[in-house]
């Protein structure tokens, strides 16, 4: 194996052409559990904005999936003493760093010197792997760049990871405290295979994660300032379970994450999952029903859920939304659970002689032989819009005002949302009627 020099002052250190003997990495080293990990993206091109990381948030998502704690993620540009500051800091802090890019065989590609440079190693030209890449130039018919001997560089605690997509392989790095630094490409179609199909399963053999319980509580009708108001700062900042706010297009989630408890100084052992519906059973006392779902409940799957249990259907009827409530709901119309409306344009601009909205749900109800009728309407305004509700129902009526902020595309959505929520709170109270016995609407 050919050392090239320690990585100090050369960003481009040319290898010597006599090999030595392939160092033994020690095999004593502590099994850390993975608890916790840092990503690090390394390239120019993510710091200046001509590209988009992608990479960090797929690994992210895939070890908060695994219970991992995911403590920091960073972009870094292509300079020595950035990434190897930010590398030595992240393993300062995690059991496990991910760093995605920098492995190319061209001067600024500088993943691997900093790796090497954090664990004071040198790094060596690996015949192994200089044999196979001079194997692929070959198949290519193409003569070999001196250049892409830098793909074969390893250090003696890094073991390659195999990437069958492309000419760079992952270092897979176990510093002695147990710690563990994987590097990987960053083309996305190179990682993702290097990552599901070695990496991952070689974490998880190794102990990734603790065993957690997360519920995610789906909210309409409070902002995220007004939630954290109402959830409470001790609330928000408690270790286990944790509980934070995040605001989607659709909704404003509140994510809750536990992990059993072990028993010490007089506690006694809590699951997760009791933390967990502990943790529930307060932010619902709190809030009320603005919950409108669990998880990865959508808008149709939580309406086509009520509707089924009546075994209604709905026939929808709006103006002036440019149709965002039947896009809103699409899975549900797909699914014979809405029919269109029948009575007049669904995108028709307001008009001040419109048909009350009550008597074109009706209407619309009517024409499409439904149990339910809603007919909306968007009525633009500055510097708030307003979205106007009707709906018809067996049990009677219910009609509905809502201001919505903005006048444009959002605002649209918004108030389709705002149509969404009003059917699901018609349809709630209507079963809860329904359980105390029948209307006078039922019974006529």
């Amino acid at each position: 194996m050919t050392a090239v020099g320690a990585p100090t002052g050369s960003r481009d250190p040319q290898p010597a052409r006599a090999e030595a003997a392939r160092p033994q990495v020690s095999t004593a080293r502590p099994r850390r559990r993975i608890s916790t990990a840092a990503i690090l993206a390394v390239g120019s091109e993510l710091t200046t904005g001509a590209t988009r990381d992608t990479n960090a948030a797929e690994l992210a998502a895939a070890l908060a999936a695994d219970g991992v704690e995911v403590v920091g993620i960073g972009l870094l540009p292509d300079r020595l003493e950035l990434v190897t500051a930010a590398l030595a800091e992240a393993l300062d802090r995690s059991d496990l760093v991910l760093t995605t890019g920098g492995l190319g065989p061209t001067p600024d590609d500088l993943t691997r010197e900093a790796i090497a440079a954090v664990c004071n190693e040198t790094p060596v030209v690996d015949p192994r792997l200089e044999a196979a890449l001079r194997r692929l130039w070959r198949r290519r018919g193409l003569p070999y760049p001196l250049s892409n001997v830098k793909q074969a560089w390893r250090i003696p605690s890094a073991r390659p990871i195999p990437n069958p997509n492309g000419t760079a392989p992952g270092w897979w790095v176990e510093r002695p405290d147990g710690r563990l630094v994987v590097a990987l490409p960053g083309p996305p179609r190179e990682l993702r295979p290097m990552w599901r199909d070695w990496v991952l399963p070689r974490l998880r053999r190794r102990g990734l994660g603790r065993s957690h319980v997360t519920r995610t509580l789906r909210t309409f009708g409070i902002g995220e300032s007004q939630l954290v108001e109402l959830l409470g700062e001790a609330l928000l900042r408690a270790e286990n379970p944790r509980v934070a706010t995040y605001a989607r297009q659709d909704a404003v989630d509140i994510v809750i994450v536990a992990w059993d408890e072990e028993p010490g100084r007089g506690r006694r052992r809590q699951p997760a999952a009791a933390l967990v519906a502990a943790t529930e059973a307060a932010i619902r006392a709190r809030i009320g029903d603005a919950v409108w779902g669990v998880d990865d409940d959508t808008w149709p799957a939580v309406l086509g859920r009520l509707l089924a249990g009546r075994g209604w259907r709905l026939a929808v009827a709006e103006a002036g939304t440019g149709g965002s409530l039947i896009a809103l709901l699409e899975p549900l119309v797909l699914a014979g659970g809405i029919v269109r409306d029948e009575v007049g344009p669904a995108d028709a601009a307001p008009r001040p002689d419109a048909t009350d909205l009550l008597d074109r749900a009706a209407a619309v109800r009517s024409a499409a032989g439904a149990e339910v009728g809603l007919a909306v309407r968007f009525v633009p305004a500055e510097p708030d819009a307003t979205v106007e509700i009707g709906i018809i129902d067996p049990s009677g009526q219910h009609g509905d005002r809502r201001r919505v902020f903005g006048t444009g595309s959002q605002a649209r959505l918004r108030a389709a949302l705002a149509a969404a929520d009003a059917l699901r709170r018609r349809l709630l109270a209507v079963g809860a009627a329904r359980a105390e016995g029948p209307t006078t609407a039922e019974r006529a």
